[in-house]
């Protein structure tokens, strides 16, 4: 509670002393927490199901992002940021769609192949197994696309949605940054729709609860999982086409460390929670962002990793069920 009143006030004096700075580090936490969010809700759809923790998802996002940068880079869509909006966006969700596929199969065959065999195994088999994955995807994104940073063209629209302020503080907000934003709500909303409402869900639901049970009253358990891996890979694809667009570049090894901070989100929200997890990743983005702009007694943005991970230890120290998440006893 202390350490919270500390932040509070902390961030209570940085707004009055630098209300423009304040707004500025508060928009880009937001943006790129829906980036984060995107990411961490595959990680907490597969463990609410399988309680697995699957290390390759995060390169699989950025197996997505690679994906959506050679399309982007194609003469076959020819994007570019002075195409017209009719020609630009069906090409954005054709690329989309392509790359949410793609990544869906990609993680519905490395469960088919690395997890599936091990489903009755003790946990740190799969565990071990997932961390192998996620180096046998990284070495698959060097060895198409090389050890360096890939650059991406910009497509996204640059223009202002609003802008407040003037000279040196001007602050403004770009149609990019907004479109980020506006595509994590809808996918929490189908998504949530998907596991409460349809009967698709209800399977999962159960499986999740005794997968024994679930498969006693007529549910096809391995179908049921595979469809969730399909699910969150597709997120992952999504995730990593919005994020090149976003931020124009991708690399081998950029699915592990925003993997881990997406992660992080959903420990923060409750892993295993839909909300939880977007609620982790804003959360998240806007620590990072504070810290690496505010200028009032901030540590700096050397101190950006430590401070995110040390608090999944603080969370899961004195809160492991996360902010959203319910405690539930360990089955006998």
């Amino acid at each position: 509670m202390l350490l919270v009143a500390a932040l509070i006030v902390w961030l209570i004096v940085n707004a009055t002393k630098t209300p423009e700075l304040f707004l500025k580090a508060t928009l880009i936490g937001v943006t790129n927490g829906s980036v984060f969010g995107l990411v961490a809700l595959g990680y907490t759809l597969v463990y609410g199901i399988l309680e697995l923790i699957n290390f390759a998802h995060g390169d699989v996002f950025m197996l997505g992002g690679m994906i959506a940068a050679t399309f982007i880079g194609a003469d076959v869509f020819n994007l570019g940021t002075n195409e017209a909006w009719y020609v630009l966006w069906p090409a954005i969700l054709a690329i989309l769609a392509i790359c949410m596929v793609s990544c869906g199969l990609i993680n519905a065959t490395v469960e088919r192949i690395a997890y599936r065999p091990l489903r009755g195994a003790p946990r740190v088999a799969p565990l071990i197994t997932a961390i192998a994955a996620s180096f046998i995807l990284q070495n698959i994104a060097i060895a198409t696309k090389g050890p360096n940073a890939v650059p991406v063209p910009s497509i996204l629209p640059q223009s202002a949605v609003f802008t407040i302020g003037s000279g040196n503080n001007q602050i403004s907000y770009k149609w990019a940054a907004l479109i980020v934003v506006f595509l994590t709500v809808p996918v929490l909303v189908v998504l949530t729709w998907l596991v409460e409402r349809t009967r698709q869900g209800k399977a999962m639901r159960a499986t999740a609860q005794d997968r024994e049970a679930a498969a006693m009253m007529g549910i096809d358990v391995n179908r049921t999982i595979s469809f969730t891996f399909l699910i969150a890979g597709g997120l992952a694809g999504a995730a990593g086409t919005i994020y090149v667009s976003y931020f124009t570049y991708d690399k081998w090894d950029q699915g592990f460390q925003l993997g881990l901070i997406a992660f992080t989100a959903a420990v923060l929200g409750g892993i295993g929670n839909l909300p939880g997890a977007v609620l982790g990743a804003l959360l998240i983005g806007m620590i990072q962002s504070y810290n690496n702009a505010l200028t009032w007694h901030s540590p700096g943005s050397d101190w950006t990793q430590s401070i995110v991970f040390a608090i999944l230890i603080l969370i899961l120290v004195f809160r492991p069920e996360g902010l959203l998440g319910e405690r539930t006893p360990e089955g006998g």
